[in-house]
C-alpha cells in the first residue's frame, strides 16, 4: 500500500520532534552543575531562615520536651483589686443616673440606687464593677 503525502509529512514532523527533544536533553545534561542531591538541600537556621550551608553543630542548643508549650500557656493567677477609684464625670439628678470616669479613661454607668451618699459632678468615688445589660456598671459606689 502506498503512503500518502500527509502521512509522510506527519512522520517527518514526529522524527524531527524526537530529534529536537533528544538534543535538548543532551544540552541539559551538559549544562548541569552536578552535585546531585547535596546541591538541592536547604537548611533552616534557628531564626527560620533558609540557608545553603548546614548549621554549626557547636551552636546547637539542647531543649527539653517538658519546656515546649503546645497550645495556650497556662495562666498564672493574678490578684485583682475589685475596688476601683474614679471621679463622677456626669450625673443627672432628675433621671437618677450618671457616669464615673477612672484614671484609665474608662467610663462606667452608675445608677443612684447604687450610690451611698449625695452624688455630684467632680466628686471622687470608690466602686466595684459588674457586667450590666449594656456593659460595665458601677455598683456599691462610696463617695470619698
Amino acid at each position: 500500500m502506498a503512503e500518502t503525502f500527509n502521512k509522510k509529512e506527519r512522520e517527518k514532523k514526529k522524527s524531527q520532534r524526537r530529534k529536537e527533544k533528544q538534543s535538548k536533553k543532551e544540552a541539559r545534561k551538559e549544562g548541569a552543575t552536578g552535585g546531585g542531591w547535596e546541591s538541592m538541600m536547604a537548611y533552616v537556621d534557628e531564626n527560620g531562615i533558609l540557608r545553603d550551608t548546614p548549621p554549626d553543630p557547636k551552636a546547637k542548643k539542647e531543649i527539653k520536651a517538658k519546656h515546649i508549650e503546645i497550645g495556650i500557656p497556662k495562666r498564672e493567677k493574678e490578684e485583682i483589686d475589685p475596688i476601683l477609684r474614679g471621679v463622677i464625670n456626669y450625673f443627672d439628678d432628675t433621671k437618677g443616673y450618671g457616669f464615673i470616669k477612672t484614671a484609665d479613661d474608662e467610663n462606667f454607668f452608675v445608677h443612684q440606687n447604687n450610690i451611698s451618699g449625695e452624688p455630684a459632678k467632680g466628686k471622687k468615688v470608690r466602686f466595684e464593677k459588674e457586667k450590666g445589660a449594656k456593659g460595665w456598671a458601677a455598683v456599691r459606689v462610696v463617695i470619698e
